[in-house]
C-alpha cells in the first residue's frame, strides 16, 4: 500500500464517511456505560440516600481514570494501541454486565456492601475510560480532524442517548423502587449490548477501512510503533525503503514534555472547560437545585438538557464561521465560563426551573463546542507519532479538569451538612 500524499484524496473518497460513522459509534461506546450510571442516579439515590451517590461514584471514578491516563501517557510511544483500546472496550462491556449482576445478586437492596461493589465498578469504568479516550484520541489525532470531531460527538451522543433511554424506561415503569429497578436493569442491559458492538467494530471493522490504513501506514513510516498491531489487523505490510531506514532524522520526534510546552494553552483550555463543568454537573444539578413543579423528573430534565446541548455543541464547529481557531480567543472563551458559577448559585436560590434549564443548556453547549474546537485545532503541524502523543497529553489534561471539578463540586455542600 502506498503512502504518498497524492493518494490522500483518492483513499479518503473510499472510506472517509464510513470511518466517521464508526468513530461516532466508538465515541458513544467510550462513555455510554458511565453516562448510564450517572443517568440512573435517581435509582441509586433511592437505594443509597445517605451516601451521596451522584457525588461519591464520580469521585471514585475520576482518580482511577486520571491515574491510569497519566501512566499511559508517559509510556504512549511503547504501547500497542490496538490492545489498549480493545482492553478498554472489553472492560466497559464486562463492567456494564456486572452492574446488572450486582443488582440481581443484592435483590435491589441498599446497604454498604452493594454500594462498595458499585464503587468498585465505577473505578473499573474509570480505568476503561483512560484506556479508550486517550488511546482513541491519540490514534485519531494522527488521522484527520473530522474523525476527532465525530468521536467527540459520539461521546456527547452517549449522554443524550442515555437521557432519552432513561425517560423511556422510567415512563414505562411505575415511579416506585420496583419500577425504578426494572428500568435500571433494562437500561444497563441495553448499554452492555452497545459496548459489545463497539468491541466488534474496533476489532474487525475500523482497521480494515482504507483511509484508516492509509493514515496508520503514514504514521508508521514517520516512526510510530503504536499502530503496528492495527496495521496487521488491517492486512497492511509496510516496506520502508533504504533511504528512510538510513536517515534517522526522519524518525526523530518531539518528547511528551516538549509537546506539552508547545501546547500548554490548549492543555489549560481543556482543564478550564472541565473543571467548571464537573464542579456543577452532575452533583450540583441533582442535589442542590431545590424542588419544583417537575418533581422527581426535575433532575432528569436538567441532565437531559445538558446532554442534548452538549451534543449539539460538538457539531457546531463544523460551521466554519462558528469554529474558534485563535488560541487567545479560545483561552478567553474557556475562562469566561467561570461566570456561570455565580449564575448557577443565584438561579438555584432565587430563579425558576425554566431559568435553571436554560443555564444548564448553556453549560452543555459551551462544553461541547469548546472541547471540539480545542481538540481539532491542537494536533496540527506534527508528524504522526507526535500527534498521537499530543492527543494523549490533551486527554490527560481533560481528565485532570474533570477530577478537579468533581472535588470542587463538594464545596456546594458547605453549610448544608451531610
Amino acid at each position: 500500500m502506498t503512502t504518498n500524499s497524492g493518494n490522500d484524496a483518492a483513499v479518503g473518497a473510499k472510506g472517509k464517511f464510513a470511518a466517521i460513522v464508526v468513530c461516532w459509534f466508538l465515541g458513544n461506546g467510550s462513555l455510554i456505560s458511565w453516562n448510564s450510571m450517572l443517568t440512573i442516579v435517581d435509582y441509586y439515590g433511592y437505594l443509597f440516600p445517605n451516601y451521596h451517590p451522584s457525588r461519591i461514584l464520580t469521585l471514585v471514578y475520576q482518580p482511577f481514570a486520571l491515574g491510569t491516563i497519566a501512566i499511559l501517557t508517559r509510556y504512549e510511544a511503547k504501547l500497542n494501541t490496538r490492545r489498549r483500546n480493545l482492553s478498554g472496550y472489553l472492560l466497559f462491556f464486562v463492567s456494564s454486565l456486572l452492574v446488572v449482576a450486582l443488582d440481581l445478586a443484592s435483590s435491589g437492596r441498599g446497604g454498604v456492601g452493594p454500594f462498595i461493589g458499585l464503587c468498585a465498578i465505577s473505578a473499573a469504568f474509570g480505568i476503561a475510560d483512560a484506556h479508550v479516550q486517550g488511546g482513541m484520541l491519540g490514534d485519531l489525532s494522527l488521522m484527520c480532524p473530522e474523525f476527532v470531531q465525530s468521536f467527540m460527538a459520539g461521546l456527547a451522543a452517549s449522554g443524550a442517548f442515555s437521557s432519552a433511554l432513561r425517560f423511556i424506561t422510567r415512563a414505562a415503569f411505575e415511579d416506585s423502587k420496583g419500577g425504578l429497578r426494572k428500568g435500571a436493569i433494562l437500561f444497563f442491559s441495553i448499554c452492555s449490548t452497545l459496548e459489545l458492538v463497539c468491541v466488534l467494530l474496533y476489532a474487525f471493522v475500523f482497521p480494515k477501512l482504507e483511509i484508516v490504513k492509509y493514515y496508520r501506514s503514514k504514521a508508521a513510516l514517520e516512526g510510530s510503533k503504536t499502530v503496528s498491531a492495527d496495521l496487521a489487523a488491517g492486512g497492511v505490510q509496510l516496506e520502508l525503503n533504504q533511504m528512510e531506514i538510513e536517515d534517522p532524522k526522519e524518525l526523530e520526534r518531539l518528547s511528551v514534555k516538549e509537546l506539552f510546552r508547545q501546547n500548554i494553552d490548549y492543555c489549560l483550555d481543556l482543564y478550564f472547560i472541565y473543571v467548571l463543568t464537573l464542579s456543577i454537573f452532575p452533583g450540583f444539578l441533582v442535589e442542590d437545585t431545590g424542588s419544583h413543579s417537575l418533581g422527581n423528573w426535575y433532575a432528569l430534565v436538567l441532565v437531559a438538557a445538558y446532554n442534548v446541548l452538549d451534543l449539539i455543541g460538538r457539531y457546531t464547529p463544523l460551521i466554519k464561521i462558528l469554529k474558534i481557531s485563535s488560541r487567545p480567543i479560545l483561552t478567553l472563551a474557556c475562562l469566561s465560563r467561570f461566570l456561570m458559577i455565580p449564575a448557577f448559585y443565584f438561579t438555584a436560590k432565587y430563579g425558576s426551573q425554566g431559568w435553571m434549564i436554560m443555564l444548564t443548556s448553556i453549560l452543555g453547549f459551551t462544553n461541547g463546542h469548546l472541547t471540539v474546537c480545542v481538540l481539532t485545532v491542537a494536533p496540527k503541524g506534527y508528524k504522526g507519532p507526535e500527534q498521537n502523543a499530543l492527543g494523549n497529553v490533551l486527554c490527560c489534561w481533560l481528565l485532570s479538569g474533570i477530577f478537579s471539578g468533581v472535588v470542587l463540586d463538594w464545596l456546594w455542600l458547605i453549610g448544608k451538612g451531610w
